[in-house]
């Protein structure tokens, strides 16, 4: 994987002259899971980029089975209009949907739209009301905690409010590719490295905010407008870290050509 230096930091060279990859300190050892900032991001580049081929079948706008009213975020979801929906029946789609309560991985996502479960299913104040009670077991996707969670190689869940619970409080200043931002029974996004020298931008993962609402997507924001809504920085205690920042950026010149701009960013899942 290629990387991006976002500043004049020297990173130490082999014997032959190339740049060699930071050295990295293990996570804490009780924590649920270990991961590297490369790691997470390639996970939420994987959820982004995932293709996979839906039908009719798959949508669903109205009750499930036990009552729970489910939209999926297919192209014919309007309501609201810029909340719209975006993958099509019969299409090669690319990016898991978001689904409210949703925990799934791209194969067990695969595995359930091939049953003809619903594709998704989109926040709403009434779920978030009805909290778990909201969830429906008949649609396949990830929400915003259960992104995290991936991304963090959780073996389960981790929801906003017990994030924080696995997690150390960091400055923002000391934000890196990995840490999260959150904000209980709100939202949570990844970090995934600065997006301008002076660190007053970042690059961030998310599923269930603008301008994609429902689909995981690679953004830019201004720091200052983030933390004015109310997310607190946060390191996973499992992230491996270096000691003494490199300079050295995780994303790649790819990944971050097709990152969108969001400069008034609003907290996502309604």
């Amino acid at each position: 994987m290629g990387f991006v230096v976002s500043c004049k930091t020297v990173v130490p060279n082999d014997t032959n002259g190339e740049s060699m990859p930071p050295v990295l300190v293990a996570g804490d050892a009780d924590a649920p899971s270990q991961i590297t900032p490369s790691q997470s991001l390639q996970i939420a580049q994987k959820f982004m980029n995932h293709e996979w081929r839906p039908f009719a079948r798959n949508i669903l706008h109205g009750a499930d089975q036990r009552g729970i009213v489910v939209n999926t975020p297919d192209a014919s979801f309007k309501d609201p209009l810029a909340r719209s929906g975006w993958w099509l029946p019969g299409e090669v789609n690319r990016g898991v949907p978001y689904k409210w309560g949703g925990f799934d991985d791209t194969s067990s996502f695969d595995r359930q739209v091939a049953t003809g479960v619903a594709a998704g299913d989109v926040s709403s104040p009434q779920k978030r009301r009805a909290d778990n009670a909201g969830v429906s077991d008949q649609a396949a996707g990830v929400d915003c905690s259960g992104f995290i969670s991936r991304c963090l190689n959780l073996p389960t869940v981790h929801d906003t409010t017990q994030l924080p619970n696995i997690c150390r409080h960091i400055e923002p200043q000391d934000l890196r590719p990995g840490d999260i931002l959150n904000i209980p029974r709100g939202h949570v996004i990844l970090c995934a490295g600065w997006a301008r020298p002076d660190q007053s931008w970042i690059y961030y993962y998310e599923t269930g905010g603008p301008p994609d609402y429902w689909k995981p997507g690679l953004k830019e924001a201004p720091l200052a407008a983030l933390l004015e809504l109310g997310y607190t920085p946060l390191r996973y205690r499992g992230m491996a870290y270096e000691q003494k920042t490199s300079g050295k950026e995780v994303l790649t010149r790819s990944a971050i050509s097709k990152a969108e701009t969001v400069t008034e960013p609003v907290i996502g899942e309604p």
